[in-house]
């Protein structure tokens, strides 16, 4: 990876350099959970949009037990805690796990698909399930796109977005 921009862009965000030292300590925990499970599976580090990713492929059907968006975010939430341990700062990476993410924001844009129907055809506002703060990132994004509003509404796991009219 390029390390050619190794100064912050803006205050609290993290140089090139530290977020592919995040993205390594965090595939050398996977790496070490993977082999206490037993499991293969190929991982790739990239950073982009300010964040580390760390991709879990491969290992067939027994990886994909771990591909479940509950399983998946436990298993970002530990390794976010490992790279925390060893650098003393939070870290915003992102895990996948067999292409989950991007299933997930398949599922999402088909959520904002149907919230969008339904204001059309009449509706105030539309509030969806609880999501991530990264699942709810990628529908602010996208609703904004589309032109509506949306605003995250609850507390801790029950936070969820609600869509309407801009």
């Amino acid at each position: 990876m390029s390390t050619e921009h190794d100064t912050p862009v803006a205050e609290g965000d993290l140089s090139l350099a530290e977020l592919e030292s995040d993205g390594d300590l965090a595939a050398d925990y996977v790496e070490g959970l993977l082999d206490i499970a037993d499991l293969d599976g190929d991982i790739d580090i990239d950073v982009a949009n300010g964040r580390a990713y760390v991709s879990v492929t491969g290992g067939g059907d027994e990886l994909d037990r771990l591909a479940a968006p509950d399983t998946v975010q436990a298993l970002q939430d530990l390794t976010r805690l490992a790279v925390q341990a060893k650098t003393g700062r939070f870290s915003r990476l992102i895990i996948d796990v067999g292409g989950s993410r991007d299933a997930r924001a398949i599922e999402l844009k088909g959520m904002v698909d149907a919230a969008v129907a339904q204001i059309a055809a009449g509706r105030t506002e539309v509030e969806l399930e609880p999501m991530s703060s990264y699942e709810r990132k990628l529908v602010h994004d996208e609703v904004a796109e589309r032109g509506y509003l949306s605003e995250s509404r609850g507390e801790g796991r029950d936070r969820r977005l609600v869509i309407s009219r801009a």
